[in-house]
């Protein structure tokens, strides 16, 4: 009769318990969609910056008449010779450069920088030299390595160390619970250093993405994996278990779709190019891109945004240690009676931690 009575409050408990825990991987499906989708499934110029090579009336009439044609889809500008039009693509201040000839048009392009707005470039010049019945000449001015032909490898090098950065945060956070936070802190050390690491023979000696300053991609590499852990490690005390579901948001969503690695800013809306202004996987992206093919262009500022993001993650964690001080459970009174339920709590929230621990771990293993 008690058992038959008992049943029926179980089963609610243990399906609100199944329910709860599915409202994760249900959001992280509705935001990946609406981030991955809205980020890449329709990419169009939005300013774009192009310029048209010349010196003389009929270059300015041109260049108006390609801005009048495509509104705010390019942002044209005009320049006076080749030369600096090559050092706009290596300065990657423009996408492409169209040099009007009569008998050989040409259109110079940077697809280092990003092979989607040169092949943009391309479909946007093509048309004008086939009315005059002439083929586009198009010239690479910084090409990336033969082992990555498209450019895209770095993006991808994003991705693995992004994946080993906030899926060791689960682990520091529900198995590392134990510890205070100094101890959890020097473990973010320790696993940023290994992340780092292992991007960087991802990209030297295995896929050789870098062939030369790999330092410097390793440098970066830490600078941003170190980012990631010590604000999932100071998010973790708040958030508990919703702390993948952050981490997904931050460094996943937001950040793979802003980083540039597939599309630049030029080719996103307005929403995902002003990101990659400040996100910290643009700036890795962007800062090894920098590193390895244009000579350290705006290689300083890309370092200082990730860099903005490891202050930003050691002050997160300042104040999760403050908080965590501040609330940490006072030592019960030496008698039996409270040491018995002090054992009993203490079971208790090992049971729960440990219960933590496992939903923690599944989610980042599925994701």
């Amino acid at each position: 009769m008690s058992a038959t009575a008992e049943t029926p409050p179980r089963l609610r408990d243990a399906l609100r318990h199944v329910l709860l825990h599915l409202v994760t991987p249900l959001l992280m499906c509705l935001g990946m969609g609406l981030a991955y989708m809205g980020a890449f499934v329709t990419p169009e110029p939005n300013d774009m910056p192009v310029a048209v090579v010349g010196s003389g009336q009929q270059t300015q009439v041109l260049a108006q008449n390609i801005k009048d044609k495509a509104g705010d889809a390019l942002d044209v500008r005009t320049l006076a010779d080749r030369e600096q039009a090559v050092d706009a693509l290596k300065s990657l201040d423009i996408a492409g450069a169209y040099v009007p000839d009569a008998k050989s048009p040409e259109l110079i392009v940077a697809t280092a920088g990003s092979d989607m707005s040169a092949t943009a470039a391309q479909k946007l010049f093509t048309p004008m030299a086939a009315e005059q019945g002439l083929p586009l000449k198009v010239t690479d001015v910084a090409p990336p390595v033969e082992d990555d032909p498209t450019g895209q490898g770095l993006f991808f090098l994003l991705v693995a160390v992004s994946i080993g950065s906030y899926a060791s945060v689960a682990v520091l956070g529900a198995a590392g619970a134990g510890l205070r936070m100094r101890a959890r802190a020097g473990l973010v050390v320790g696993v940023s250093f290994a992340v780092s690491l292992i991007g960087a023979a991802l990209a030297g000696p295995i896929f050789h993405l870098a062939h030369h300053g790999l330092w410097g991609v390793w440098a970066m590499a830490w600078l941003y994996a170190a980012g990631i852990l010590f604000i999932g490690l100071g998010l973790h005390t708040f958030l508990k278990r919703w702390t993948t579901l952050a981490m997904m948001v931050l460094f996943v969503m937001l950040n793979f779709t802003t980083s540039g690695g597939l599309f630049k800013p030029e080719l996103q809306n307005g929403f995902f190019g002003s990101l990659h202004a400040f996100w910290n996987g643009a700036g890795f992206v962007e800062g090894i891109r920098s590193h390895l093919y244009f000579g350290g262009q705006g290689l300083g500022q890309h370092v200082w945004t990730l860099a903005g993001w490891l202050v930003l993650g050691l002050l997160v964690v300042t104040v999760a240690a403050l908080w965590e001080r501040r609330h940490r459970p006072l030592p019960a009174p030496a008698t039996a009676r409270h040491a018995a339920r002090g054992h009993e709590r203490e079971a208790h929230e090992a049971q729960e931690a440990q219960e933590a621990q496992e939903e923690e771990m599944e989610e980042s293993v599925a994701v």
